[in-house]
Formats: structure tokens, C-alpha cells, sequence
């Protein structure tokens, strides 16, 4: 084999060329391309106004919610009948707890609602046999 020596074998050039003074001149290039403009800093003190503005809003929103929500919706009134299953079907409530509810405006109420005459009283008594049991309750 023969013997080679890199430094006296030619060279052969690459094809590309760097033009004089490209890697100083570079930078400048690039930054001569950038506006010259510099962003507004905008400092936090002003920014307070807008997050307070904003947690008002939250606030105001968060307390029309459940005012817009008791007048969208009306008010459905409670069946007197659906009630009286309602209390009848429940076996943990006696009548001793239905009187405690009660308040004097509402005794009232039942008492001008309920009219006993004694000719009805009699005829009760009279069909009904089990006199005791009731004269004990």
C-alpha cells in the first residue's frame, strides 16, 4: 500500500462560501429586523382595579342566584290531601306530636272549621257500642 500524507494530498473545497465580516455583521442583521417598539409594563397597582371589579361581579352574581331562582319558580301549594296520607302513612309521628306543632292561630282555625251539634253526638253514641273505649280516650 502506499503511503499518504494528509497535509500534501489537495484538498477539494466545500462549495460554500462565508461572505466577508458575516458573523459580526450577523447580529446586527437581526436585530435590525425587530421592531423598535418596547412593550408597555403595565404595573400592578392599576391591575387591582380590574381584579376588583371582577370579584364584585362574582359577588353580585353569586348573590342573584338564589333570588332569581325563588322568582323564576312559583311557590307550588301543599295538597291538603297528599298531606294527610303523608302524616297518616308516617309511624313515627302521634298525635301528641301533631298538637305540640300546633299554635293558638291554628287551634283557632280548627276550632271555628269544626261545628258539632248534639243531635250528631247523640246518633254517634247510640250506633257506636263501645262507649267505654271512647269516654276513656
Amino acid at each position: 500500500m502506499k503511503k499518504f500524507n494528509l497535509e500534501n494530498i489537495p484538498k477539494t473545497t466545500s462549495g460554500f462560501i462565508v461572505p466577508d465580516n458575516y458573523f459580526e455583521d450577523f447580529s446586527k442583521k437581526v436585530l435590525s429586523q425587530f421592531p423598535d417598539e418596547t412593550n408597555r409594563v403595565i404595573p400592578l397597582y392599576k391591575q387591582k382595579s380590574k381584579l376588583l371589579m371582577a370579584v364584585a361581579a362574582i359577588l353580585v352574581i353569586g348573590l342573584f342566584i338564589p333570588i332569581f331562582n325563588q322568582l323564576s319558580k312559583p311557590a307550588e301549594e301543599l295538597d291538603l290531601t297528599t298531606l294527610e296520607n303523608h302524616l297518616s302513612y308516617q309511624t313515627n309521628i302521634n298525635q301528641y306530636d301533631l298538637i305540640s306543632e300546633l299554635d293558638e292561630d291554628d287551634l283557632n282555625k280548627m276550632g271555628a272549621t269544626i261545628q258539632l251539634k248534639d243531635e250528631i253526638i247523640e246518633e254517634h253514641l247510640s250506633i257506636n257500642s263501645d262507649l267505654e273505649r271512647l269516654l276513656s280516650e
